[in-house]
């Protein structure tokens, strides 16, 4: 198992290239499921999630190949007069929850889908009754059965499908269901993020008739089939907010390659509020550190509102700030597990229920830290940046699900981290 080491006290500067979304991704990858021929998709993030579905892809029959050297993958239907396999079993989906995607193309495709209940995480609860409350509404039959979902229906339904709350995988898991469904499907408060505009119009692309993804209410029209595409994955916009956080609180100057303000008004509008500079360039984003940050009060929300994968980066940025802030969190309710870990930096974090008062202007000292999610170990790499002395991030493998060789691309603007050997 790997370890991330960090020298803190350096100063960014130079450009970062932001690599394909995760969460973008991920959808993409399980919607290749739908047309009967052979999809390419460019700017793929190498990561662990993605190796993850590629290989649960294989395991349904489809191939899956990336290039020797690129970032393409390849992904086709079983050939021949192979028959897919409709199961994505337990094995892989207790280790990547977004594994539930291929629910929804499987059933509208085939007509029936087995998967594994996803279980527990370590953020909160992360339910898909909103998915099967969707597929029931489109006439799907649902049965569980020993720790698996068993849906079927020989061909959905377009029915009217209004969601308890904004669910990001419930509503793609419905939004490709329906693209196949007869009739009309209209999904009522419905996620906005730029992935569900992204998976929309990769759908289009494929021949899906999909009315107003990126608002509360989304309109399909179903089709017969869809046909195979090529496409590019959008910048991914939480990686780019991390890197933008290690630029403002490093005093950094750093161009974020491809990051696009417009997915990242919210996150843009807070860096300002604690005193970066955040300029759109032709190539991206340049970010620009203050002489002292500010304190800063969040609240995460859905989007447009704050998102809740970046609360913790944005913790650190407190921690440095002279002065109290106060952070929210609404979407899930364990996502303050690197608290602890920065107090045993030096923080000063005091949490009651589901806010954290952070009062500012501590030193961070080096410590041995322990991640135990995918953007809390984001936030212990920059707190490792800006303490005195080394710091050592373990588990890292959290890091590896959705950040592409971070330490490769922070050593690339002056960062003193490097990956070793955890014993």
């Amino acid at each position: 198992m790997d370890k991330i080491v960090v020298e803190g006290g350096a100063r960014l500067s130079g450009k970062i290239p932001v690599s394909g979304a995760k969460n973008a991704a991920l959808p993409l990858l399980a919607a290749a499921l739908l047309p009967s021929g052979t999809s390419t998709y460019r700017n793929v993030p190498k990561l662990a999630d993605v190796l993850t579905m590629t290989k649960l892809l294989r395991m349904l029959g489809w191939s899956a190949d990336a290039e020797a050297k690129g970032d393409s993958l390849v992904i086709g239907p079983p050939s021949g007069k192979k028959k897919p396999k409709l199961e994505a079993p337990y094995d892989l989906v207790r280790t990547m929850r977004a594994s539930v995607l291929v629910l929804g193309p499987l059933v509208a495709r085939y007509g029936r889908a087995r998967v594994s209940m996803p279980g527990g995480c370590n953020i909160g609860a992360r339910p898909i009754d909103q998915h099967l409350k969707g597929l029931e509404a489109m006439g799907a039959k649902v049965t569980l059965d020993h720790g698996y979902v068993e849906v079927e229906a020989k061909r959905l339904k377009g029915a009217t499908i209004v969601f308890d709350m904004p669910t990001v995988t419930g509503c793609e898991n419905i939004l490709m269901a329906a693209t196949l469904a007869k009739g009309r499907t209209v999904m009522e408060n419905a996620a906005r993020e730029p992935e569900i505009e992204e998976l929309a119009l990769v759908l289009n692309k494929m021949g899906a008739k999909i009315q107003g993804a990126g608002t509360p209410i989304i309109t399909i029209e179903g089709v017969d089939e869809l046909h195979p595409i090529e496409h590019a994955i959008i910048p991914d916009r939480i990686e780019a907010g991390t890197f933008a956080c290690a630029a403002a609180m490093t005093h950094g100057d750093v161009l974020l390659e491809g990051a696009r303000a417009e997915h990242m008004e919210a996150i843009i509008a807070k860096l300002r509020a604690m005193g970066a500079i955040v300029a759109v360039e032709a190539g991206g984003l340049r970010v620009k550190g203050p002489a002292e940050l500010a304190p800063i009060d969040i609240t995460t929300q859905p989007h447009p509102g704050f998102p809740t994968d970046m609360q913790a980066q944005f913790m650190v940025m407190a921690c440095l700030a002279k002065g109290q802030s106060v952070i929210k969190e609404m979407i899930f309710e364990n996502r303050f597990q690197h608290v602890p870990e920065l107090n045993r930096m030096g923080a000063d974090i005091q949490t009651t229920g589901r806010a954290a008062v952070i009062r500012g202007g501590m030193k961070l000292t080096g410590a041995s830290v322990m991640a135990t999610d995918l953007r809390a170990s984001a936030s212990l790499v920059l707190a490792g940046m800006v303490a005195q002395g080394k710091t050592e991030v373990l588990r890292v493998y959290h890091l590896d699900r959705g950040y592409e060789a971070i330490e490769k691309k922070l050593r690339g603007v002056g960062a003193k981290i490097k990956r070793a050997k955890q014993t």
